[in-house]
């Protein structure tokens, strides 16, 4: 997903802004108080209550000259509480994303604007993601945000397969977990007069969910076999044969610290600026 790097732009426009009105606060706005006093006892006891009478007219002028803001106080003041709502709403709330591939499809498509939970695996430091309140951990079948080993600035969202200790093995689009099989049931083969490809629903701990295979596996879907380190996570998309994920990568394992969120709810469709956007889709992510 996106490769612009938001939290490190919204912390450093939150440092400074915030940098900005406290410079003010503590500084700059003294002298300011003082010439506002200093043209109040100047004009006390003459004429301002009357807008034709040159008092009030000279008395607006030096309140407006005495009040007046450095340009660069008057914007950090105006931007930095809407910077400081969205910076921790952002990092710790909910985060939006746009889906740009097919790798999740059937469960996301192209085009599929996310919501992600922030907080459900735990509260962390914003750029560095350092993880420093711990809450839940990541369970199988959850669809999740990460940072892969191999792109460490890129979003990648994929569904959690293996935990740390699990033995994952991927044979002929079978997927086996400790030894067992995962459940799955056949729901289609399509398309119906030339078949390519099938929707099975299969059953990962508390989740169902239904993956796209092709009838002919894929190079990562014939055969392999995983052990997850501690401290790691083995992703797959739902689309098994056009996804690259962890059967693929030359470093297989999400290490904990590239965790980002857990998505949870699709709340539009939006596929192109010259296309309008829907909320057909909208609805919780399984």
């Amino acid at each position: 997903m996106e490769n612009i790097n938001l939290p490190l732009i919204l912390t450093i426009g939150v440092f400074f802004t915030g940098l900005a009105w406290l410079f003010d606060r503590l500084i700059l706005s003294a002298p300011r108080r003082r010439k506002v006093a200093a043209v109040k006892a100047e004009f006390e006891g003459r004429n301002i209550t009357d807008e034709n009478s040159q008092d009030y007219e000279l008395y607006h002028r030096a309140m407006a000259a005495a009040e007046r803001e450095p340009v660069v106080i008057e914007f950090s003041k105006s931007f930095f509480p809407v910077l400081l709502v969205v910076f921790v709403l952002r990092s710790f709330i909910a985060e939006p994303f746009q889906i740009p591939s097919g790798s999740m499809e059937p469960t996301l498509d192209v085009g599929d604007f996310i919501l992600v939970n922030k907080f459900t695996y735990g509260i962390r430091l914003p750029v560095i993601n350092k993880k420093i309140i711990e809450i839940n951990d990541p369970e199988r079948g959850d669809v999740m945000v990460f940072f892969p080993p191999h792109l460490p600035d890129t979003y990648y969202i994929k569904r959690v397969i293996g935990l740390p200790g699990d033995l994952v093995r991927y044979e002929n689009h079978k997927l086996f977990i400790n030894g067992e099989a995962v459940p799955e049931t056949l729901q289609a083969v399509l398309p119906a007069q030339k078949p390519q490809f099938k929707l099975v629903r299969e059953t990962l701990g508390e989740h169902e969910f239904t993956s796209r295979k092709y009838l002919r596996p894929g190079q990562y879907s014939r055969r392999g076999s995983w052990r997850v380190p501690e401290g790691h996570y083995f992703m797959v998309g739902d689309n098994r044969d056009n996804s690259f994920d962890s059967r693929g990568w030359d470093d297989p394992f999400v290490p904990e610290d590239h965790i980002v969120g857990k998505a949870m709810v699709v709340w539009m469709h939006w596929d192109s600026l010259f296309s309008l956007p829907s909320f057909d889709r909208a609805g919780a992510i399984d």
